[in-house]
């Protein structure tokens, strides 16, 4: 069961590439009865391991732009211990709540991106903060480029710790708003940070003793296989009418979590 639960996040990172990791610890809960705080590092391994395979085959077709990938990454290290600390410590009640809400706001900000993507792409007003030389390819780095993709480290980190997501729902959004690269190197950049971000939330929780091994491991051999197989799928499913069908069962998730999470609260 958990080896199958894998590979549903597995396809799903392959396909949207970001949404895998958000629904890793719902699949969790609801099918294997775990709490959030046992569910997190579990879906946290799973991600980074597929993330981390994703982004080492997007490394060698040259789409990860690998500093922009370190500042961001960094950053995030820094901060997934402390989420990890903190989700020990915060009730299953109040947590189930905040990822419900994250959830929601993932799911809304997919469908908004699918819609933008099926019609006519919006006109920047101003040049992002992080643009590429036109000569070499890479970015010309500039003190708001840095502020801006740090920031979203921080905060991608601090959710993957407290919620066991990878963040891509935020490191998407925001190297598409604040940089002018193609959505290829979009997703591939995505999936280098989430696995740099995994790395130091797993260390965390295996420290704190809160790593269930014997469910993470088929837990994350079945992601990984199923990103290689997906992959091969993708070109062929995705587009705007998969991100806004995956965003409308996110939707639905959200709900579920809230429910459960005001439930537990009022017993």
């Amino acid at each position: 069961m958990a080896m199958a639960l894998g590979a549903v996040v597995g396809a799903t990172l392959a396909l949207t590439g970001a949404g895998g990791g958000i629904l890793a610890v719902p699949l969790l809960v609801f099918s294997l009865h775990l709490g959030l705080a046992e569910s997190a590092p579990i879906g946290l391994l799973a991600v980074g391991l597929a993330a981390g395979l994703g982004a080492a085959l997007g490394l060698r077709e040259g789409r990860v732009r690998y500093r922009a990938a370190m500042v961001i990454g960094g950053a995030g290290m820094l901060l997934a211990p402390l989420g990890v600390w903190l989700a020990q410590r915060v009730p299953n009640g109040p947590l189930t709540l905040v990822f419900s809400l994250v959830l929601a706001w993932s799911a809304w900000g997919m469908f908004q991106r699918a819609r933008t993507t099926g019609g006519r792409a919006a006109v920047r007003a101003e040049a992002p903060p992080c643009v590429r030389n036109p000569c070499t390819g890479r970015f010309i780095w500039t003190r708001p480029c840095a502020m801006a993709l740090a920031s979203t480290g921080m905060a991608s980190g601090m959710l993957s710790g407290l919620l066991g997501v990878g963040g891509g729902f935020v490191i998407v959004p925001a190297l598409t708003r604040y940089s002018d690269l193609a959505a290829d190197s979009i997703v591939s950049t995505s999936l280098a940070v989430i696995a740099l971000v995994s790395i130091s939330g797993v260390a965390s929780a295996t420290l704190h003793g809160s790593m269930p091994w014997g469910i993470a491991a088929p837990f994350a051999v079945g992601a990984m296989a199923a990103l290689l197989a997906g992959r091969r799928l993708a070109g062929r499913f995705s587009g705007p009418t998969l991100q806004k069908t995956f965003a409308a069962l996110s939707a639905m998730v959200a709900l579920m979590l809230l429910v459960r999470g005001v439930a537990a609260l009022m017993v």
